[in-house]
């Protein structure tokens, strides 16, 4: 019975072993991952120096200003082709319309020379008609 109590008295101890085991590597990497991000963001706590405050270098300023005149250049060529090129769409658009209502007017036109087509022929059908009756009529009398 003492050999039970024993063997028992060791897993118990080697279970507890494990669980530290465990929480020491989970303490651990969760205090790297604090580590980490801590390291990760303390840029973002530096304060911020205002241009005020802190002046720019003459070749500091050189440069900015360069960049932002090639900026503005490149910005402005942009915005000037998209200017024409929207232009150029709009004058597109109003001319396929002024070209689709000329198209309206001519399917137009053409149904009614077509409707009076078909009535002429219509009428001169009955009249050939009428003449062939007459002419029947003529030789059988």
């Amino acid at each position: 019975m003492n050999a039970t109590i024993r063997s028992e008295e060791i897993e118990s101890n080697t279970a507890e072993a494990e669980v530290d085991n465990n929480l020491a590597a989970v303490s651990e990497v969760e205090a790297g991952i604090r580590d980490f991000v801590r390291n990760d963001i303390a840029y973002l706590r530096r304060p911020v120096a205002s241009p005020e405050t802190a002046p720019l270098e003459p070749n500091t300023e050189a440069t900015v200003n360069n960049v932002n005149s090639l900026i503005q250049r490149v910005a402005g060529t942009s915005l000037a082709e998209i200017e024409k090129l929207i232009s150029e769409l709009e004058s597109l658009r109003d001319l396929l319309h002024a070209e689709g209502q000329r198209v309206q007017r001519e399917i137009s036109g053409y149904a009614q020379l077509s409707s009076a087509a078909m009535k002429s022929t219509r009428m001169i059908a009955d009249n050939v008609t009428q003449w062939k009756r007459a002419a029947d009529g003529l030789r059988n009398s």
